[in-house]
């Protein structure tokens, strides 16, 4: 993993900003800039994604003037790491001023391997396939993962049932599975852990068209982990 976040060499971050590959999110404009993701390889051919921003920044009371916000998702996918929730291997990232005084940052990680949405899994009929005692094992695990990311006050502030996915190795009950998330750029540590916690169940719930049955399997893991039940949810 090569990182460059202030001042990077400037030929190896012009090397990777030079590389363009097929889109998977269109360059939107937001946050007085742009971004979006492209599918590129690097030499050995291996897939890599890579956000692309142009004077896409942030704003906090330690950077009142702006920082590019592929680093505040570096910080989370480098935290989340160290705990143990599967989050993208980071491979690059880098940020640099251009003539203009604005900024330029790129975030290159590798491809998820064998993880695909949860929804998609569920939809393609990994339930029926593995069978229901499989499926809330599964559940769980998504509720414990949100747990050890709330543990250490972490909030992933953007949590849909998009962002959550599943990669299993097997057929039917005797399967493994893993669980991982995507998508932090707006994560960001709270004062406390029931901050995060509340907050990402929460939303969570309102953007997953999960059943009650379903929903009480991912309380029941969080709560497990997280060593208490959030209440009001």
């Amino acid at each position: 993993m090569t990182l460059a976040l202030h001042s990077p060499t400037p030929g190896l971050f012009e090397q990777w900003w030079q590389q363009q590959g097929e889109w998977v999110e269109e360059p939107n404009n937001r946050r007085g800039g742009c971004s979006g993701v492209q599918r590129i390889r690097n030499q050995s051919g291996e897939l890599l994604y890579a956000k692309r921003q142009v004077g896409h920044i942030y704003r906090s009371l330690l950077h009142p003037f702006g920082r590019p916000t592929v680093l505040r998702e570096l910080r989370a996918l480098t935290r989340l790491k160290r705990i143990g929730v599967n989050v993208p291997q980071v491979v690059y990232c880098g940020a640099a001023r251009d003539a203009d005084n604005i900024w330029r940052a790129l975030l290159v990680t590798a491809d998820f391997k064998g993880f695909i949405e949860i929804d998609q899994w569920r939809a393609s009929g990994g339930r029926e396939r593995h069978g229901e005692a499989f499926h809330q094992k599964v559940m769980e695990a998504v509720g414990v993962m949100i747990a050890r990311m709330n543990n250490v006050r972490w909030q992933h502030n953007c949590l849909y049932s998009k962002h959550v996915f599943i990669r299993v190795d097997g057929e039917g009950e005797q399967a493994t599975f893993e669980v991982g998330v995507l998508d932090l750029e707006k994560s960001r540590p709270r004062l406390t852990r029931k901050q995060a916690a509340r907050h990402d169940l929460r939303q969570l719930r309102r953007h997953s068209s999960w059943s009650d049955a379903d929903w009480q399997h991912v309380i029941y893991g969080h709560s497990t982990a997280f060593g208490s039940a959030i209440k009001g949810l």
